[in-house]
């Protein structure tokens, strides 16, 4: 999780740690999440984890299947051409109108974080590859100052993250698609509509490994 900040709510703590284990895949689909075991494994009380299964499931990154269970959302391919259809739709927009906002510095910091992603690739570590993808991301768009889309998108990465884990499991981080280097390339640029183009292609990879893993499942 983020660094520690003493002025943000326990409840708030542990709705980002619990958001943070869907995003990169410590919770798998299918799998069921019980208030009592996320309790004793991130040593909180039962308010906030409550509290934080009851937002999880409002964004729809939880389910809610009656008799008290709630379990991550087994992907389905409908489904995941929604989530394609709409994360194309604001994800691109988003880089493009944070290229215009960012200076060589900004740019810089987004290669730090795409340089350690290429370690985590190198290194074969799945859960710091999907850390480091999503803080690209995360950090890029929030150049654009759209709070709504930016709203939008942070619900999607929790619907598609956990599937993501899945697709890395079976296949592993070696020849990942990777179109970051030319979002830096045309950032360093100031060329909005490379950058957006790079993204583009960079979720229509993912997907495709994704949509793979479904119709391959057992």
């Amino acid at each position: 999780m983020d660094g520690a900040a003493p002025n943000i709510p326990n409840h708030e703590l542990v709705y980002r740690q619990i958001r943070e284990m869907i995003l990169f895949g410590e919770l798998a689909p299918g799998q069921a999440v019980t208030i009592h075991g996320l309790v004793k494994e991130l040593g909180a009380g039962t308010t906030p984890v409550r509290e934080a299964l009851r937002r999880l499931t409002a964004e729809g990154a939880l389910d809610f299947q009656g008799n008290r269970r709630i379990c991550l959302p087994v992907l389905s391919l409908s489904q995941l051409d929604e989530l394609s259809f709409a994360r194309l739709a604001i994800e691109p927009h988003l880089a493009f109108l944070a290229t215009g906002n960012m200076d060589i510095s900004d740019v810089e910091r987004l290669q730090k974080v795409d340089d350690s992603l290429n370690i985590a690739i190198a290194q074969g570590n799945v859960r710091a590859y999907l850390e480091h993808n999503y803080r690209f991301h995360e950090m890029l768009y929030a150049h654009s100052n759209a709070r709504i889309l930016i709203s939008i998108s942070g619900a999607l990465w929790l619907r598609i993250g956990p599937s993501l884990r899945v697709v890395l499991g079976r296949f592993g981080t070696a020849n990942l698609p990777d179109k970051h280097k030319e979002a830096l390339i045309a950032l360093r640029a100031g060329d909005a509509g490379a950058v957006a183009k790079a993204i583009n292609e960079d979720l229509r990879q993912g997907h495709q490994g994704i949509r793979l893993s479904l119709e391959n499942a057992p």
